[in-house]
């Protein structure tokens, strides 16, 4: 993943996306992710593929100690440039390690109150590893909130209406939704390679790994947001899937069971 997003071409477009200019207020999603957010005072946030650390400014201007990663050098200067609050920590890294110790980064187990990542994971070609790390980094009853693409989203890898003669979008086709696995799709002109899940898939292993399920929202951009950027069509199928899950503190009881 972080090969695509330090090519240049492709970093010069990302950056001209009304979120990299903007930030949060023009996200379709941040309102209803916001909603899910913990209280953030004195709390420890972890947010994986941070971008340009958007969601870290946030976290800390409300209260937390934050460490942003990333696995693009150039997101990381991007994010230590736009957000760089002095109780953010940016660090260059693979979510896909978060149980293997570098010179970079260390996470021993129990650190967190709140791992969070925004539309990150569907570049992951590993989801159950990562849940296993994210409830080992977890404090008890630590939160682990993450924002996909939609599985319907996914499913195709035109990810895309289908259009008539005349370019009006007609409807959004779902193919292929059992068949998971790396989608080679194109974003912002540039091959990208994606990886599709059902809704199954995301939602079985927190609870094999111990997590209860809080909250799955699929968000809808505020008539605001859709007038501004003409997404009418962004209330005709789901972009977006929001998962909220906590730790589970174990007693002797479920910790057999488990």
């Amino acid at each position: 993943m972080s090969e695509i997003y330090d090519d240049q071409t492709f970093f010069k477009a990302y950056g001209k996306l009304p979120r990299s200019l903007d930030g949060l207020k023009v996200a379709g999603e941040w309102p209803a992710l916001k909603r899910l957010i913990p209280d953030l005072k004195g709390k420890k946030v972890l947010d994986l593929g941070c971008g340009y650390g958007w969601h870290c400014q946030y976290f800390a201007e409300n209260g937390a100690e934050v460490i942003g990663l990333d696995a693009s050098e150039k997101m990381i200067a991007q994010a230590r440039q736009k957000n760089n609050h002095q109780n953010i920590t940016y660090v260059v890294g693979s979510m896909e390690n978060l149980d293997f110790p570098s010179e970079q980064f260390d996470f021993p187990s129990e650190q967190f109150d709140l791992v969070f990542s925004s539309l990150t994971i569907h570049y992951l070609a590993d989801f159950p590893k990562l849940v296993q790390d994210v409830r080992r980094i977890l404090r008890p009853s630590g939160q682990f909130l993450f924002s996909v693409e939609h599985p319907i989203y996914t499913s195709r890898k035109e990810q895309d209406f289908i259009y008539d003669a005349n370019g009006q979008a007609l409807f959004f086709p779902v193919d292929n939704y059992f068949k998971t696995g790396a989608r080679q799709t194109h974003f912002l002109g540039s091959p990208v390679e994606k990886f599709h899940r059902t809704v199954e898939d995301f939602i079985e292993p927190l609870l094999e790994n111990g997590f209860s399920l809080r909250h799955l929202v699929e968000p809808v951009p505020t008539s605001e947001v859709i007038q501004q950027f003409h997404w009418e069509n962004e209330l005709r199928r789901p972009m977006m899937l929001i998962i909220s899950a906590e730790k589970k503190i174990m007693t002797p009881k479920n910790h057999d069971e488990n």
